[in-house]
């Protein structure tokens, strides 16, 4: 049996990752595709502009056959460590191969460096002394490739594993916010919704983002701002990304920040990433505590998200094979559980009154069912 698997964040979801689904498809000729994707926040440590469930629903809606959630405490994380979990869950899954976007689409060029020993979260700091890697796809600049590097960690993670990789072309900019190509960028699709701006039938989820509350760091700027200023900085030290004294220098540029973009432009330096500061206000939120992380073991279980009847049967043969398949909340294993409602608390706070209690709600209650059509 030939099981796909692709790592996803759809934030939001659109014509690009059906193109994505489409040729996975093609690709492998796959009886079963599978999808892991973050939930409420994603990896660069930002909320998601519409909530998990949507995204599930869409994804499903347009080809995907199981929709496998990627932790909280594994998704807002660094490339390797959002890599290794994605990777790990979909092996637990039993996928024969996995389809990933390449802006270089060098599949052999992308391995020779997955075979370096490299720590593949340095591509986007400065290199230091005697690193002396090569530089053609610029992955060693400030002018390096997202999908390339994700790409090189889901292949470092690949390793001793019978996983077989394959990659698609990227065919727009990671950063780019015009929305005049064939496939306009997750990042276009953010800055048209947040600037209320026509999503022109980019993305499936175009109508209910048009009713769905814009979501961003601004809304969760008070809050974190609040807990910055008034907890104890030994209290702040223990919570997970917070080393090297980082808890000292945001607490500073909270005191003399009035909005989320003036903290977050006095915040990144040359030292810390905006993607790192992201992580680690969002961990603050949540307050996610470094012991917590430490003491997870790694991904015992499926948690689902959403299925079709393709997908029910495939969990029927996972279940069969003694795989761990939470399918309710409570199945989940406790420290995950107690931190991904947390998060989604988190989350939901910025949300209207009846559309917060609808999503803390929809948190403990069962997967998404696309029935099949007659």
């Amino acid at each position: 049996m030939k099981i796909a698997g692709i790592v996803t964040e759809y934030n939001p979801f659109h014509q690009g990752h059906i193109h994505h689904i489409t040729l996975t498809r093609r690709i492998t000729d796959c009886d079963v595709l599978i999808a892991v994707m973050s939930g409420n926040f994603v990896q660069r440590g930002e909320p998601a502009v519409i909530d998990k469930w949507q995204r599930t629903e869409a994804a499903l809606t347009h080809g995907v056959d199981l929709v496998i959630e990627l932790p909280f405490a594994y998704a807002v994380q660094s490339a390797k460590q959002f890599a290794e979990a994605s990777i790990g869950i979909l092996a637990l899954a039993g996928v024969t191969d996995i389809v990933f976007g390449s802006e270089t689409n060098n599949l052999e060029e992308l391995k020779e460096f997955a075979a370096m020993p490299i720590n593949v979260n340095a591509f986007k700091e400065k290199m230091k002394s005697g690193a002396g890697y090569p530089a053609a796809y610029g992955l060693s600049t400030a002018s390096y490739f997202p999908n390339d590097i994700l790409g090189i960690a889901y292949l470092k993670a690949m390793e001793g594993t019978d996983i077989i990789p394959h990659t698609i072309q990227r065919t727009n900019s990671y950063h780019d916010t015009a929305m005049d190509s064939e496939f306009a960028s997750a990042s276009s699709l953010r800055h048209a919704h947040f600037n209320q701006l026509p999503l022109n039938g980019q993305t499936p989820l175009e109508s209910a983002l048009a009713t769905y509350p814009t979501i961003d760091w601004q809304a969760y700027y008070p809050a974190l701002r609040l807990k910055l200023l008034t907890t104890d900085k030994e209290t702040l030290s223990r919570l997970f990304l917070f080393d090297e004294g980082i808890e000292n220098h945001l607490v500073k540029q909270a005191m003399n920040s009035d909005t989320w973009e003036i903290f977050l432009n006095r915040a990144v330096t040359r030292r810390y990433t905006k993607a790192r500061i992201q992580r680690s206000c969002t961990h603050a939120l949540v307050h996610t505590r470094k012991e917590e992380i430490n003491g997870l073991s790694n991904y015992p279980y499926l948690r689902v998200l959403g299925f079709n009847q393709i997908g029910r049967e495939y969990l029927k043969h996972l279940q069969t094979n003694e795989v761990k398949v939470a399918s309710r909340f409570n199945q989940i294993p406790e420290a995950i559980r107690k931190l991904e409602f947390r998060s989604t608390l988190v989350y939901a706070s910025a949300l209207p009154p009846e559309l917060r209690n609808q999503l803390i709600k929809r948190e403990i209650q069962g997967p998404i069912i696309i029935e099949k059509k007659d």
